[in-house]
């Protein structure tokens, strides 16, 4: 009985398992308008690859995730600031939308499933419904990496 029991277990969790998601940015240094103190360009970057990585938890069992991102132009424009020691992200006008150009492939068993290129963007990044707060860090990008996610990786995705 504590055998069966045990398999039982053994069969959830591996039912359950996460997916593995992988995130590489190509030549971050080349990317538009990020902050240019090292420590802090790659706290931007690492919030974007934990996205993906929580993202990536909705795929089905077994299913794998890899991203290359090849460019990222996180919306608004960058302003120094002396006063504060850091500089400051404007959001205004239209002209300042977030843009990202990924590959992607998904892969189940070690076979690709899914796979290409994209060109992430949207325009509309003010007027777009958002599920996140005005106070998260990035949200506009983070709306448009789901908006993209949902259509092209996992389109029955729960929210």
């Amino acid at each position: 009985m504590k055998t069966l029991a045990l398999a039982g277990l053994l069969v959830l969790a591996a039912g359950n398992a996460s997916a593995a998601v992988s995130v590489t940015w190509i030549h971050p240094e080349n990317f538009h308008d990020l902050p240019f103190p090292t420590w802090e360009r790659n706290e931007m970057l690492d919030q974007i690859s934990d996205h993906f990585k929580k993202l990536g938890a909705n795929l089905p069992p077994g299913q794998d995730l890899r991203i290359e991102i090849t460019d990222f132009d996180p919306a608004g424009r960058l302003v120094p600031s002396i006063r504060l020691g850091r500089d400051l992200r404007v959001i205004s006008g239209r002209a300042d939308w977030p843009r990202m150009d990924l590959r992607y492939a998904v892969e189940q068993n070690g076979q690709v499933v899914k796979s290409g290129e994209a060109k992430l963007q949207d325009m509309n990044y003010q007027q777009t419904y958002s599920h996140y707060f005005d106070s998260e860090p990035l949200r506009y990008e983070k709306q448009m990496i789901d908006d993209w996610f949902d259509k092209t990786i996992a389109p029955v995705r729960k929210r």
